[in-house]
């Protein structure tokens, strides 16, 4: 797709100008013949560069560049001045308000697309910056080897979640899994297999919660299971689905198929309640296992 630019110039013979050096060049161009028309355009369509004259009818340069920059939408979007002015205060100004270079009216041919080619550069770095960030706060959040959300991901989840259900007044239910008997299977068959177990118990279990339940891997074998609106009646359902799909059928590993289950414990805060819902789940995990594994054990936290 072609870059874009947006022209915004009150002089129709300007844009005109502009407009054959640019398309000639490679590049689609929307125009605007004043200023609200040129931030609403930017607003609708999104060009790579903005092309500002300075003297414009209905809303001027500067306070174009202010309205585009004050909205994240348009704020990454680069600006260009052009003027007939010369004076340095009227550049300094126009740079100071978020302007990336300028132009003089009427620009030559080669200056022009050397401008708009560096601006759109500019954009360019700046998008590839932001694609880049995007990506590495996904991996900041996500478990490498499973691809469920990590410890991390899940406190944050929980604070929300939590900060959401007493201020809304309902249900939110923590639920502990951990893979039982899981380092027999690492010392017996390998942390290769093993960690082909936790791939399929996760993808198990993923496939098995809801779409507003928030599933992720607390840390070695445990899996840590949020679920708002949830009171302790309406886990225990939810609980005993994810242990069936995970006790249905053993895991085919490289070594062999193993027969996993896991325990779980839960705590449900069903009212207002100061108590760490993620210590009360560890505490009926551990009941869960210490009653023989393959369990489910959940309480209502105090109030």
């Amino acid at each position: 797709m072609s870059p874009s630019v947006l022209l915004a110039d009150d002089s129709a013979t300007v844009r005109a100008l502009a407009r054959m050096e640019l398309e000639t060049a490679g590049f689609h161009v929307l125009e605007a013949g004043d200023g609200e028309q040129a931030v609403a355009l930017a607003r609708e369509r999104l060009p790579d560069v903005v092309l500002l004259d300075i003297e414009m009818p209905v809303m001027d340069g500067y306070a174009c560049v202010q309205a585009l920059k004050s909205d994240p939408a348009t704020a990454g979007i680069p600006v260009v001045f052009l003027t007939g002015r010369v004076s340095a205060d009227d550049v300094v100004r126009a740079l100071r308000l978020g302007g990336h270079d300028y132009l003089r009216k009427p620009p030559e041919s080669a200056e022009l697309l050397a401008r708009v080619n560096a601006a759109l550069r500019v954009k360019q770095l700046q998008d590839e910056l932001l694609a880049r960030s995007a990506e590495l706060d996904v991996m900041s959040r996500t478990d490498f080897l499973t691809g469920l959300g990590n410890r991390r991901e899940l406190e944050q989840s929980l604070r929300r979640l939590r900060a959401g259900a007493q201020r809304h007044g309902y249900p939110l239910t923590v639920l502990l899994l951990d893979v039982d008997h899981f380092k027999r299977i690492n010392d017996t068959l390998g942390h290769a297999v093993g960690d082909q177990v936790l791939v399929a118990v996760a993808q198990r279990l993923a496939a098995s919660v809801r779409q507003d339940d928030v599933l992720g891997r607390w840390g070695g074998e445990e899996f840590l299971a949020l679920l708002p609106h949830t009171p302790a009646a309406a886990a225990e359902v939810v609980a005993e689905r994810l242990r069936a799909v995970v006790r249905e059928s053993p895991v085919t590993t490289d070594a062999e198929d193993v027969q996993v289950t896991i325990s779980l414990g839960g705590a449900a805060a069903e009212g207002p309640t100061d108590v760490d819902l993620i210590a009360l789940a560890d505490a009926q995990l551990y009941a869960a296992k210490a009653a023989g594994r393959d369990r489910i054990s959940i309480v209502v936290a105090p109030a």
